[in-house]
């Protein structure tokens, strides 16, 4: 894991975030996910609080905003819960700090990121789960 003070000199684009819960557990809330995208570099990255801070950054969340993030860790995803092509995820610390850009903010390349579509998954359906190459058909719930 390592920290970035400044992780970049631009804007990012907060297209969604949701509530991270745990199935196993009775749909236990186990934090904040977020997706991002760089419109600089035309990527996807998401980041994931847990409960224990979730209701600090909650309220600075909101959906479509463009914003600065600055002083979070950036550490490998693992596959297991990789929600975008991106190799590394954020994690927001105790300083970190997200502040929508309200004037002056940049122009972000949406087209190029539509491929992206975010919804509830609703079922999975496929012969050999456990093998990357097998078809699946997957049923989403998308809201407008």
């Amino acid at each position: 894991m390592f920290l970035s003070a400044s992780p970049s000199e631009h804007s990012l684009w907060l297209p969604r975030f949701w509530d991270s819960l745990n199935f196993k557990k009775d749909k236990e809330f186990v934090g904040i996910t977020v997706l991002f995208l760089d419109g600089k570099i035309n990527s996807m990255i998401h980041e994931f609080t847990p409960v224990g801070r979730a209701n600090h950054y909650m309220p600075s969340l909101k959906a479509g905003s463009i914003v600065k993030v600055d002083c979070f860790a950036v550490t490998r995803c693992s596959s297991k819960y990789k929600i975008t092509d991106h190799s590394f995820l954020f994690r927001f610390i105790s300083l970190t700090t997200i502040d929508e850009v309200i004037t002056g903010a940049p122009e972000i390349n949406l087209q190029s990121r539509l491929d992206y579509v975010v919804g509830k998954i609703r079922s999975v359906q496929g012969s050999d789960l456990t093998k990357e190459t097998t078809r699946v058909v997957i049923r989403l719930l998308i809201e407008p």
